[in-house]
């Protein structure tokens, strides 16, 4: 079990924070039967929540995970819990650090914080924001004016610290190929000059600086990624902070992969 040192955020800014409509619920994941569930225990009782990844969540088991969930009112749904982000730390510890895992809302977060301007290193004028752009094959998540931004979410590894994240060593599948058509189409749109190329590597906690292994040279992805980085496509990384309340802005940088 790995303790993870607590980070606070000495800021008063509200605009790094992205608040929750309604605050998350604490539970424990008991068990994960399949790719869409995760049995929880909430308030004393055993519930079925939805979980968000359909992939692999590093290698956890999932037999006593603390974790974060939101819930729902939606009589149509099959579960009333979401599963939003789970802790290495233990169940009893007063004091949790999260990893978000819902994927689906990373966008959401990314955007938030490109419309207040925290990512004007990267990219300036992110108050014009427009979603699911077409370039090429892809669907590019967002568009601010000539430029294209790609969020890239991966759990298959865990950046905690002194254990890098190593994405590019996913053994295929849709993920894999979805991976290499954005960075393709991506590349093609920088080398024309037409606009700013970016692939925006998103982690709901504190990562570590993300650094490819040496192996993912060689591989399809590997090669891609560096003919797509000689086209001119940027590759950055910001981590963010969840909790009850929302979620917190921490920090973004530029990778620089080969």
């Amino acid at each position: 079990m790995i303790i993870w040192e607590f980070r606070e955020l000495r800021t008063k800014n509200k605009n790094m924070f992205y608040k929750f409509e309604k605050e998350l619920e604490e539970a424990v994941v008991v068990a994960r039967p399949n790719r869409f569930i995760m049995e929880i225990i909430i308030d004393g009782r055993r519930q079925k929540a939805h979980c968000p990844v359909t992939g692999r969540i590093e290698q956890f088991d999932f037999k006593n995970t603390p974790c974060l969930v939101s819930s729902s009112d939606d009589k149509k749904r099959k579960t009333k819990f979401t599963v939003e982000a789970i802790s290495l730390n233990k169940p009893e510890a007063k004091r949790k650090s999260w990893i978000g895992i819902n994927q689906g809302k990373t966008n959401a977060y990314v955007e938030y914080f490109l419309r207040k301007g925290y990512f004007n290193k990267m990219i300036r004028n992110g108050e014009v924001v427009t979603r699911e752009k077409k370039l090429g094959n892809s669907r590019i998540d967002f568009k601010i004016k000539n430029n294209f931004i790609e969020v890239k979410t991966f759990l298959e590894r865990i950046a905690v610290k002194n254990k890098k994240p190593q994405y590019y060593e996913s053994k295929g599948g849709m993920l894999l190929e979805r991976l290499i058509k954005h960075f393709t189409d991506l590349g093609k749109y920088a080398k024309e000059r037409k606009g700013k190329a970016i692939v925006l590597l998103c982690y709901v906690y504190s990562a570590e600086k993300f650094i490819p292994p040496s192996s993912s040279k060689t591989t399809k992805i590997g090669k891609t990624v560096r003919r797509a980085i000689g086209n001119g496509v940027e590759n950055w990384q910001v981590n963010l902070k969840i909790n009850k309340k929302g979620v917190y802005f921490l920090d973004y940088f530029k990778l620089k992969l080969f």
